[in-house]
Formats: C-alpha cells, structure tokens, sequence
C-alpha cells in the first residue's frame, strides 16, 4: 500500500539525515511558553516552574503494532503521537511536549514519510502540543516508530496506579472493546482481498470500531471534565492492553481486590453486532481486546453524586479488600476469577 506508481517518489538518501529532519518537522509551531527551545539544537530546553513533569515513552514496531497493509501512514502517525498522550493523561496531567523518532528503510520514499508527519502534525495541532526534537535512522525491518510524551501537573493534582482504596468505585470512560474488533474487521478483510485483489470490502457498517482501531482518540476532556467536577481520582490507568490486564495492575499497585460486573461494562452497539457476526463474547472482547485508549480510574465512594449520571463515565465495580481477590460477577451472577489475557508485548506469535 505504501507504492503508488503515479506518485513522484523521493529517495531519502537525497536529503540526508539532518535535510530529512528539518524537512519533516519545517511545520511543526510552538504553543506553550514551557518549550524554550525546541528542535534545532542539540537537545530541546524545557521550563516548567513549579509543576511536577510526567515522562512516557512507546515504541510501534511495523508487523508488530501495526500493518500497513491498511493503516494508512497518516493515521499511523496521528495514533502513534495519541497512545503516547493517554499515559500523560492517566497521571491527570496536562500533556505538552513530544519527541518523535523514527527508523525507517528504504523502501519508504520522502512523500511516504511526509503523510506520516501530517499525521502527527495534526495531533499536535489538535491535542494542543509542541514536538520538540526527535532521531531518524535507516532501518532493515520496516518502519519503527518512538514517540516521548512530556507533560506537566500539580504536585496536588498527580494520580498514580497505586492510591485506590477498598469500597472506591471503579470508573470507566466512554465504551471499550471497539478497536479490537475494528481489527478483526480489518484482518478479515486483508485475507479477502489476498484471495481477490478485485474485491471492495464494504466498510460502512463498521465505521465507527475501524476508527477507534486506526485513529483512536486520548481522553484529554477527562482530565479536564474531572477537574470541572472537583474529582480527584484515587489512581487511574488508560485502557492499553484491555479492561482486565489493566484491572489487575490497579489491584497489584494499590494492594487491593476488585470486583467487576459484567452488567456495566459499557459496550457500543456495533461491537456487539460485530461480535455476534464473529461469534465472540462481547464481554471477553471488553476485558480482553485493548487499544481502547479509554481511562480506567476508581474514585471515593463520596465523590459518586458528582459523577452520577455522567455521559462520560460509567461506574463497572468497586475495590474490595485484597484478600477476597479480582473477580467478575456475570449477568448470571457467577463469580469468576478475573485473569490478564490482553495484548502481551513480549508474547512470540510466530
């Protein structure tokens, strides 16, 4: 998908490392008094005053985290800057900076890496961050993509993993499971068009699960929704690796148990009528699918009025003490063990 013949293409060898970056990053403006000195330097400089700085990092690695067989390269870039933005967001902090790095072979031309850019240039403008610096190197395996987040918060305002309480509610935002079966969509669809290049795959019923998987968005109104509701969450996690992987950390962090309700777990309508047409449990796909980019947060029980009948947020469970365990209690009422089976990084799918 990365070849078009009637495109011009541009060998990056023509512009070197350092005509690359500055050609590349030529549009990339300044939006926060923090950034002193962005890229053009040896290192970027940074003034925060008295706020705490959050740091994260992800790498995205072609075949590994992505296919571009159907990601289209702008997107690519738009998502690799947000999955960096959510774990700013998580902290309750207020993103500001990234660096972006990238390798790449040569099989990808300058107009390739171009559409890569638009993509982060455009969650910069609309996420309201600076890129300040980044690295480009030669690859031999395809595309790898590292993106560094900064962020800053009040040292008052800081959430970590480890705050929640025994009684804290457990809080979702928006619905999970989508940009896994948005994937399951897409995966299906390139197996069909190997069988038959000729073949259109209509989409249409399936707009909404594709997006959250190839432009997902970060919760930055939450952050801000949270403040406006005067809630300052016990500990807060994004929804990465699925609702069940992530459950587990809070309870591993926070030395606590947890008990979920199959119930609430906020699900949209197309990833039920999706699920059903795979013939997959929805609700194994909630706690199991990741790539949501959702926060998952828990809150003290007297905070609950302020959150009630919210939109944004849905209340899934609440902590209990760590020695009665994580579990889910079924629409049946089954109480089942809850187990981490989400996306594994290190796992070896060959």
């Amino acid at each position: 998908m990365i070849e078009d013949k009637n495109q011009s293409r541009t060998s990056l060898e023509q512009l070197g490392e350092f005509g690359l970056i500055e050609h590349l990053t030529k549009n990339f403006d300044i939006k926060h008094k923090s950034t002193v000195k962005s890229i053009g330097d040896d290192a970027a400089v940074l003034d925060h005053k008295s706020k705490q700085i959050v740091v994260t990092t992800d790498l995205l690695v072609e075949n590994v985290h992505f296919d571009l067989s159907y990601v289209p390269l702008k997107h690519l870039g738009y998502k690799a800057v947000v999955v960096n933005l959510s774990d700013v967001y998580a902290m309750n902090a207020e993103a500001t900076q990234i660096t972006v790095s990238i390798a790449v072979s040569n099989r990808f031309p300058l107009e390739a890496l171009e559409e890569l850019y638009a993509g982060i240039e455009t969650a910069a403008k609309i996420y309201n961050i600076d890129v300040i610096g980044g690295d480009t190197t030669s690859s031999t395996t395809g595309l790898i993509i590292s993106v560094t987040a900064i962020g800053e918060v009040n040292k008052k305002d800081v959430v970590y993993r480890s705050g929640a309480k025994p009684n804290d509610l457990l809080v979702v935002t928006g619905d999970i499971g989508a940009a896994y079966m948005g994937l399951q969509v897409l995966e299906r669809e390139k197996e069909v068009f190997k069988v038959n290049p000729q073949n259109q795959p209509d989409l249409d019923p399936y707009t909404y699960i594709i997006e959250r998987q190839l432009k997902p968005e970060a919760r930055k109104d939450i952050v801000a929704l949270l403040k406006q509701l005067e809630v300052k969450p016990t500990a807060m996690i994004d929804i990465s690796d699925g609702l069940s992987s992530e459950a587990i950390h809070l309870c591993k962090q926070s030395d606590v148990g947890v008990e979920i309700y199959e119930n609430k777990i906020p699900l949209d309508p197309q990833v039920i009528s999706t699920c059903e047409e795979f013939n997959i449990d929805s609700t194994t796909i909630a706690l199991n699918g990741g790539e949501d980019y959702e926060l998952l947060m828990t809150i003290s029980q007297q905070d609950f009025p302020k959150i009630k009948g919210n939109p944004n947020l849905t209340v899934i469970g609440y902590m209990t003490e760590k020695e009665r365990g994580m579990h889910l209690i079924t629409r049946g009422e089954q109480v089942v063990p809850i187990i981490a089976k989400g996306w594994n990084a290190m796992k070896n799918e060959a």
